[in-house]
């Protein structure tokens, strides 16, 4: 297992609100307020009565002790924490698991990059006699049956990432890196129906050079798992 929770505690939701926030009532009865980091729609993925788990933090300086870590849609566990799929990167960057990038032995975070330097990328990777490799990770937990999409609402800040990549190739490489928040799902494609932009820029970056790293994970109760790539579909079609 790639990455280990500590000891989760289980319950189920009762409402998302204000974003930020979701009461969950708790297997003793009692209803929390915990921490929610996905700010987007959550479509399919904050149903009322579903069983979600969360974490305890022991900070005192926290106003709300508890973190929405996931929930249960059918029979899989999708990961809500979106501070998470960074984090998990880094450690499968360092311990070499993905086979696309084995090769690189440097790591960089939050580098600054682009015409001003104002954006900075998730990841900078670097090996000795390779071009270094721009790296931006994305949490993907919209599906549709077995097909992962991303974005699951208009993201100007994704298009500006879209275009920022491909204007540092070829004298550099460039890659997204989306990371599939559940196990029940084996493809991936752009979310059209939700951001016909970002669906577009993606193609036209593939066309570019752009690489694209759909990457699969187990999630439960227990820890990460890393499942493998996804099939990328990015026919038109689509």
């Amino acid at each position: 297992m790639l990455y280990k929770y500590e000891k989760l505690v289980l319950g189920k939701l009762v409402k998302r609100y204000k974003r930020f926030l979701a009461d969950i009532e708790l297997d003793s009865g009692e209803v929390i307020t915990a921490h929610c980091a996905n700010t987007g729609p959550m479509i399919g993925v904050c149903t009322p009565g579903s069983w979600v788990g969360v974490s305890r933090s022991n900070n005192p300086k926290r106003k709300l002790a508890y973190t929405w870590e996931m929930i249960q849609v059918g029979d899989t566990w999708v990961g809500i924490n979106t501070g998470l799929p960074n984090k998990i990167v880094k450690l499968g960057l360092e311990l070499r698991i993905f086979p696309e990038l084995q090769k690189y032995n440097k790591i960089r975070k939050e580098v600054p990059y682009g015409d001003t330097n104002k954006s900075r990328v998730d990841f900078l990777l670097g090996a000795k006699g390779k071009l270094p490799l721009y790296l931006e990770v994305k949490n993907v937990t919209l599906a549709e049956g077995k097909v992962a999409l991303f974005p699951d609402t208009v993201t100007e800040r994704g298009q500006k990432h879209l275009r920022e990549l491909t204007a540092i190739l070829p004298r550099a490489r460039g890659a997204m890196l989306y990371f599939i928040n559940r196990g029940d799902c084996v493809s991936f494609a752009p979310g059209d129906s939700k951001d016909e932009v970002y669906g577009s820029l993606l193609r036209e970056a593939v066309k570019a050079g752009l690489e694209v790293f759909p990457y699969r994970f187990a999630v439960t109760p227990e820890g990460i798992e890393y499942l493998g790539i996804a099939d990328f579909l990015h026919r038109e079609s689509l």
